[in-house]
Formats: C-alpha cells, sequence, structure tokens
C-alpha cells in the first residue's frame, strides 16, 4: 500500500471515531455526566480532550505502520483487531454517554479492554513499534475501564 492510501487508511477510522465519541460526550458533560458522582480519582475534565487527542495521533500512526508493512496472515489478523477495538472505542462513547448509560458502557469497554489487547499483541507481531505505541492507549483505557466501573459502582 502506497503512503498517502495508508495514511488516509489509517486516519480514517480513527477519525471516524473521534468524531461519533465526540459527537456522543461532548453534549452530555453538562448536566448528566457533571451531576454523576465521581470516585475521588477521577481526573478534571480538561485533562480528557488532550490526553484522547495524543491517544487518537498514536494510534493512527501505529495502524499506519501496520498497515505499510509487508502483507500476510499476521497484518492481516493485526488489521482486523484493529478495526473491532476502534469499532468498540467509538461504541463506548454511545453507550456511557449517549445512552446515560454506564452499565452499558462498562460492558463495552470491557470488550475494548480485550479487543485492544489483542490487537496490541498483534501489532506487536507484525511491527514492534506500532505495538509499543499503543501500550499507553491501553494504560488509559484500563484506567477508563476503573473509571467506568467506579461510576457505574457509585450511581
Amino acid at each position: 500500500m502506497g503512503r498517502i492510501a495508508a495514511a488516509l487508511a489509517a486516519v480514517a477510522p480513527v477519525a471516524a471515531a473521534a468524531i461519533i465519541g465526540n459527537a456522543a460526550t461532548l453534549p452530555n458533560i453538562t448536566p448528566w455526566y457533571e451531576s454523576l458522582v465521581k470516585p475521588p480519582f477521577n481526573p478534571p475534565n480538561s485533562v480528557f480532550g488532550p490526553v484522547w487527542t495524543v491517544l487518537y495521533i498514536l494510534m493512527a500512526w501505529a495502524f499506519f505502520r501496520v498497515l505499510r508493512s509487508p502483507r500476510g496472515a499476521a497484518r492481516g489478523h493485526a488489521i482486523l483487531l484493529f478495526l473491532v477495538q476502534i469499532t468498540l472505542n467509538a461504541a463506548w462513547s454511545v453507550a456511557f454517554f449517549g445512552f446515560h448509560s454506564p452499565g452499558t458502557g462498562l460492558v463495552v469497554i470491557v470488550m475494548l479492554v480485550t479487543a485492544l489487547a489483542a490487537t496490541v499483541h498483534a501489532f506487536l507481531a507484525v511491527d514492534r513499534i506500532a505495538g509499543g505505541v499503543l501500550i499507553p492507549y491501553l494504560g488509559w483505557v484500563a484506567f477508563a475501564a476503573l473509571l467506568n466501573v467506579s461510576i457505574w459502582w457509585l450511581n
């Protein structure tokens, strides 16, 4: 795959997830999310935007590297897993914020953590840098899962 085609193919699903996530999240911060009881370790709302921006950039770059790697079964498997996890990424925002449902969000984020861990493993097999670049994202989603379960429990 050429550089431009790979760049477009890498950015498109990540941008779509970001757009869907923002569309589900932003209108529901006030008053719904602000009214929820949150754990003491919940970061301020101002932290989430910058963190997600960096993570989405890293995701697109990692996916670009995998798309540019030599064809093979491992690459195809890594691409499929990436597309599954990025779909779950967007679905979490819709479930949690859009549906005002921490319980549904919890179900989705457990699937996301599982799919993302598998994606990291698959990326490491294709391109070690691409796999390594996704590790902060996995850490953040694991933290988000802890926040999600805490919010579900407290509310």
